[in-house]
């Protein structure tokens, strides 16, 4: 039986219990009296006041119910839309109210989430300008400034090519940055979905390593590679390259000049081992879970070019594929990157 239905039929068992000892005793009555007649037309009358009356008495206790219910089901809906929880409900309760209470409860609960997660968006909004106006600001006002000298002083023909060259950098950043945050935007907001299948681990590698020769080779960086070349892992090739490349990247920006960067795999139970080890300047312990995140960078390493967005880049490629990256490092003692695809 359900709670409801349990609910009113208690309720109506008052009146209707009066009302069928009302007809006893009028039946009682009709069998004592004398005259057929009279006593017919007696016992119907009297019948006809009590249902009348019972049936009053029933409606009342109805709508007063009903007005109570209302008004608990009001006060707790106020309470909801204010941002007061629900009032507890008593689990061994089965009466109507308590089921509505328990829904709106949950109810509740949810809009509460739902809450908590648009104030967090909301406010990853607000870091994430606040952010983007940090980064522009520089190389805007070194533009302004670039272009104020060019039109406004008489530059000799060195040194505008000294000044285009200052523009150019420039601009090859806000590039870089604009492009990196509609990737990583696109990628957040899943309107860039990963397609993972059985591809050679090696080719991904060599992609990915393929952007970084010039650099290493500038700086005569040793950059070697162990990987099986047969070996194949479901991945998404393209973007696994990009979040790869971004490790490789990081570790010729900050090591130095005649060291070396080393890739190697491991082939684990569940997972391959992607590392990327270098002899770089080393990242503090305390600061191994910053490095992923947006726009952070270390005050040590402000004048190398780059914005901090590459390896939280490649940390949310690798999440995507169900995979996850871990960082060793100490200060003066290189460091190594590992990315964690799953083989499933």
């Amino acid at each position: 039986m359900s709670p409801s239905v349990s609910y009113i039929r208690k309720r109506c068992l008052l009146p209707v219990t009066g009302m069928l000892l009302s007809m006893g005793l009028c039946i009682f009555l009709f069998c004592l009296g004398s005259d057929p007649g009279g006593r017919f037309l007696s016992m119907g009358l009297t019948l006809s006041f009590l249902a009348f009356g019972w049936t009053l008495f029933l409606l009342w206790l109805l709508t007063g119910q009903l007005s109570d219910f209302t008004c608990e089901l009001c006060r707790t809906i106020d309470q909801m839309t204010e941002g007061i929880s629900c009032p507890e409900v008593s689990s061994d309760e089965e009466t109507l109210l308590s089921r509505i209470h328990l829904k709106l409860l949950r109810l509740y609960q949810i809009m509460q989430k739902q809450k908590e997660a648009s104030r967090e968006e909301h406010q990853k909004l607000q870091q994430l300008i606040t952010d983007i106006s940090h980064q522009v600001k520089t190389p805007v006002s070194n533009l302004r400034l670039v272009t104020d000298t060019l039109l406004g002083h008489s530059v000799p023909p060195e040194e505008q090519e000294e000044f285009l060259k200052g523009l150019k950098a420039q601009t090859d950043k806000l590039h870089f940055l604009f492009e990196s945050l509609l990737k990583t935007s696109r990628l957040e907001s899943g309107a860039i979905r990963l397609i993972k299948s059985s591809r050679p681990l090696y080719e991904t590698i060599a992609q990915a390593m393929s952007g970084i020769f010039c650099q290493a080779g500038q700086k005569h960086l040793t950059v070697t590679v162990e990987c099986p070349e047969t070996l194949c892992l479901p991945h998404d090739a393209k973007w696994t390259e990009e979040a790869i490349f971004n490790l490789m990247d990081n570790a010729v920006k900050y090591t130095p000049e005649g060291g070396s960067i080393h890739v190697f795999v491991e082939v684990w139970e569940m997972y391959a081992r992607i590392n990327i080890a270098d002899t770089g300047i080393g990242i503090p312990e305390s600061s191994h879970a910053a490095v992923f995140r947006r726009f952070y960078r270390e005050k040590e390493v402000h004048h190398i070019p780059g914005i901090g967005i590459g390896l939280y880049l490649a940390r949310e490629i690798i999440a995507l594929q169900g995979g996850y990256i871990m960082v060793a490092s100490a200060p003066g003692k290189g460091s190594t990157f590992s990315v964690f695809l799953p083989w499933g």
